[in-house]
């Protein structure tokens, strides 16, 4: 009886064991599951600018540009360059620049149009002078004066500081005075009163920085009229000095 229990005994916990023993068998750890690839990077962005974007012949202009994501830069006709920068050009003739950005996961190209004119022609030296003298004729103003006077009004210092301004943009002028009278009084009066009109007008134009090596005077009392009628209306034009063109 004892050896039957011993035999049972055993049988349970071989039985034990054998279950024990299957169940590590089915709950093996699993390998581990393999690391996700990284996503690729975005495809680039460019952008390319000319500034200015239209010339003249012979200046130049700066390209300028910047990228994202990009990994190789280029530009048509100036090769690779670096991802973001600027650099200056000057074209001979109108162009289109055309920028390429690359990435393991495309291109992107980018244009910038840069217009060139052509230089305007030399002028030659007798249309230079005509030129002159038209601007000079257009901008120079009279100086008029009230009877029997020489001094200058408050409107004529203002016309004074206009053509000084104009001869000082314009520093090869020369030019002269001429002083000028109405009809009254005589010949040997007037012509020493236009005399005084006309150095009126260039001691202000000197006091406006205009240097008096550039003018010269001279008096044509009330020999020149600019009007011949006797009216106070046409006296009042004859009594100015009046500004001539000479080179």
């Amino acid at each position: 009886m004892k050896l039957k229990l011993r035999q049972l005994f055993s049988l349970k916990v071989i039985s034990a064991v054998a279950f024990l023993l299957l169940g590590s068998a089915c709950h093996k750890k699993q390998p581990p599951a393999p690391t996700p690839a990284a996503p690729p990077p975005p495809a680039p962005k460019a952008i390319l600018t000319a500034n200015p974007n239209t010339i003249t012949a012979g200046q130049a202009t700066t390209l300028t540009w910047s990228t994202d994501f990009a990994t190789d830069v280029s530009i048509d006709g100036i090769g690779k360059v670096d991802l973001s920068g600027s650099t200056k050009v000057t074209p001979a003739e109108s162009t289109t620049y055309r920028l390429v950005a690359k990435n393991d996961s495309g291109t992107q190209e980018a244009t910038a149009r840069v217009t060139v004119n052509p230089a305007p022609p030399p002028t030659t030296g007798k249309t230079t002078t005509e030129s002159d003298a038209q601007l000079f004729q257009q901008n120079m103003k009279d100086i008029f004066y009230a009877y029997d006077s020489y001094e200058l009004t408050m409107e004529s210092e203002a016309t004074i500081q206009g053509n000084a301004k104009f001869l000082q943009q314009h520093p090869n002028m020369t030019f002269t005075i001429e002083g000028h009278c109405d009809e009254r009084g005589s010949i040997e009066y007037n012509l020493t009163l236009g005399e005084y009109r006309a150095n009126a007008a260039k001691q202000a134009l000197t006091q406006q920085g205009v240097s008096a090596t550039r003018m010269r005077t001279i008096s044509y009392g009330k020999e020149k009229p600019f009007c011949t009628e006797s009216t106070e209306a046409c006296w009042q034009q004859n009594r100015r000095a009046h500004f001539v063109y000479s080179k």
